[in-house]
């Protein structure tokens, strides 16, 4: 089976998670992309989606989804997400699509967060994928100093030649050869240093439930 047929089978798995007549978060990246396929065909009836992305609500919008504004929301019955990589306890890498910021912000009111990914994401201790950091420009060359000295290696992340700017206006930092064993105390200390809008682990918004990919189908990992 293809990585991009994995990735459908656990799209098409996610609806289970649906709550009818409830609010969706929705997530963005390649594999959300399948869920927001499976989403448009879907007859669960809910009251619409919030989106984490500008690419996610297009594709939602195109497909006749309901996408409002997280500000019109008190709470997301579930959200439902893809990951760089996910360890044996919920904790995730993400932010390879740029959307770390606006991901955090959205899980952080779902009373479920179900990850969706194929086999190639789970790690036993995060750091294989380079871990993206959401920063104010004028940071970056302080942050990224800061990340070598932690033994690591950064560089800023460019798109047709120039720094690329996410969503939120500010740019992503890529930092490879870390080995994050203490996921949330790595949260809470990256998130305090000055400049840094979002660093890409997530550890306090953790899954719940992870619909991973595999040859022999879907396996469900709860946490």
């Amino acid at each position: 089976m293809t990585q991009d047929e994995l990735k459908a089978k656990v799209g098409l798995a996610a609806l289970e998670y649906l709550v009818p007549n409830e609010w969706v978060g929705v997530g963005t990246g390649s594999t959300v992309n399948k869920f927001i396929d499976a989403l448009a065909a879907s007859t669960t009836p809910i009251k619409g989606a919030v989106s984490s992305s500008q690419a996610s609500t297009q594709r939602m919008l195109a497909l006749g989804i309901k996408v409002v504004d997280l500000q019109q929301v008190e709470r997301l019955a579930v959200y439902i997400d893809g990951a760089d990589e996910i360890d044996g306890h919920g904790f995730m890498v993400k932010g390879g699509g740029a959307a770390l910021t606006r991901e955090k912000i959205v899980a952080a009111q779902a009373d479920q967060f179900v990850c969706i990914a194929d086999a190639s994401k789970k790690v036993s201790v995060l750091g294989r994928f380079p871990l993206p950091v959401e920063v104010i420009p004028m940071a970056a060359p302080e942050i990224m100093r800061r990340f070598v000295a932690m033994g690591g290696s950064a560089m800023l992340r460019m798109k047709d030649g120039h720094a690329l700017v996410t969503d939120n206006g500010q740019h992503l930092l890529d930092i490879q050869g870390l080995h994050i064993h203490d996921p949330l105390a790595f949260e809470n200390q990256v998130s305090q240093w000055p400049g840094v809008v979002t660093v890409g682990v997530f550890a306090h918004q953790r899954a719940h439930v992870c619909l991973l990919g595999t040859e022999a189908g879907v396996e469900t990992i709860r946490y």
